[in-house]
């Protein structure tokens, strides 16, 4: 259920909203925080739910100590009225018992809001990739058959590779069987895009093969190839990561150091 604090859901009519997946690395998360401290989106409301584990902290996009006191909650959409953008961010993990019910709520908010079309941004475990999948670079994408219409001619001249199906078993090879798609480490990436084939949603993934620990490269690289699609940014002249601003919060993201007082 979405709660404004600005407007009402119908004003999301022909927006484009990016979202990350609750995924390996946190990439899609980091992605969403470069594109809303970059582009200084406004909070429009919140995503409520209890599907996802109940927490609240401080701004993480807090420019002075004003706005570092005010409160955020787990789920939050922002928006950039001149580009027609919105974003959900989602900070907390999903309840595992709880996935298929959020992804039910997301598809019921994105149809009833009528947003043009809807990325998501998520990541895979780099260590589980088929063969075939280790050819080219790390991004993988995938789109619903109402979105390909509108959006093949650009995704042919960016040249990216579509997320390869694999073996239902691993080296066997079997006429019989279709290759499935696997997203190991994805989260609700799967069931997300499959329940937006079903409804006929507009729904992109574009996703980064990666490994836990440092994945701020990850996100850089990931918020670049959305750019590359989406032109949310003006990167001529310019060295890739540079025209992205950094969030406050991200000074914390590995804790505040280990104590002196130890040794």
């Amino acid at each position: 259920m979405f709660i404004s604090s600005q407007s009402s859901p119908a004003a999301f009519k022909g927006f484009t909203l990016v979202m990350p997946a609750v995924a390996v690395g946190n990439v899609g998360q980091l992605a969403v925080d470069l594109l809303v401290s970059t582009l200084n989106m406004s909070r429009a409301g919140y995503f409520h739910t209890d599907c996802l584990i109940p927490m609240a902290g401080n701004n993480p996009y807090a420019s002075c100590k004003e706005d570092a006191e005010e409160l955020h909650t787990p789920a939050e959409v922002y928006t950039a009225a001149e580009l027609k953008l919105a974003v959900l961010q989602i900070r907390a993990p999903i309840i595992q018992t709880r996935s298929k019910k959020f992804r039910q709520q997301l598809v019921s908010w994105i149809k009833a809001s009528g947003f043009s079309r809807t990325v998501v941004l998520s990541s895979s475990h780099s260590y589980q990739r088929d063969d075939q999948q280790l050819q080219g670079t790390p991004l993988r994408y995938l789109i619903t058959p109402s979105l390909l219409t509108a959006s093949a001619d650009a995704l042919k001249e960016l040249g990216w590779r579509e997320m390869e199906r694999i073996p239902a078993f691993p080296g066997v090879k079997d006429a019989d069987v279709e290759p499935r798609l696997c997203i190991p480490g994805g989260g609700i990436t799967k069931g997300l895009y499959t329940d937006s084939c079903d409804e006929d949603l507009p729904l992109a993934v574009l996703l980064l093969f990666c490994s836990e620990g440092d994945n701020i490269p990850d996100a850089f690289a990931l918020v670049n190839h959305l750019n590359d699609w989406l032109h949310l940014l003006d990167s001529q002249n310019q060295e890739p990561n540079s025209k992205w601003k950094v969030p406050t919060s991200w000074s914390l993201l590995f804790g505040s150091g280990i104590p002196p007082a130890l040794f």
